[in-house]
């Protein structure tokens, strides 16, 4: 037992400083070969820091439901009215469209306001409605 302590610390010793001496011993082309493939692949925002991208204009009906409504209205999530579902959409239709982008823009019932999509304009909801109850 007395032999295996020094014996593990002459080992240890031995592959620090021979790790040591490999990455001293790599050229500038490879240590930069080496940062590009470890470096990452995208970057983080915080909320209220500078986007990547800015949008280019208000976003349509399809392009808001596929992004922020789709998770609640694609599969009726706590009653949320099914796209293109005339039996769920018919007695919010009956309430008329003001009563109908109210609730959507305020929030109602298990809906939070605009959906969870905070960013959205008012017209954009009102596309977003449009385009899931098109064709009712």
């Amino acid at each position: 037992m007395d032999m295996i302590r020094p014996t593990l610390i002459l080992l240890t010793t031995a592959l620090t400083f021979s790790s040591m001496s490999f990455a001293s011993s790599i050229s500038d082309t490879e240590r930069e070969a080496i940062a590009d493939r470890i470096k990452p692949v995208g970057d983080v925002y915080l909320a209220g820091s500078e986007p990547v991208a800015e949008a280019s204009g208000p976003r349509d009906g399809a392009t808001v439901y596929g992004t922020f409504c789709i998770a609640c209205h694609g599969t009726g999530v706590s009653g949320a009215p099914k796209k293109g579902d005339a039996g769920d959409w018919a007695p919010r239709v009956a309430q008329g469209e003001a009563t109908l982008i109210k609730h959507a823009i305020e929030g109602f019932n298990a809906m939070p306001p605009k959906g969870t999509c905070m960013d959205c304009s008012d017209d954009e909801i009102k596309a977003a409605i449009e385009h899931m109850a098109a064709g009712l």
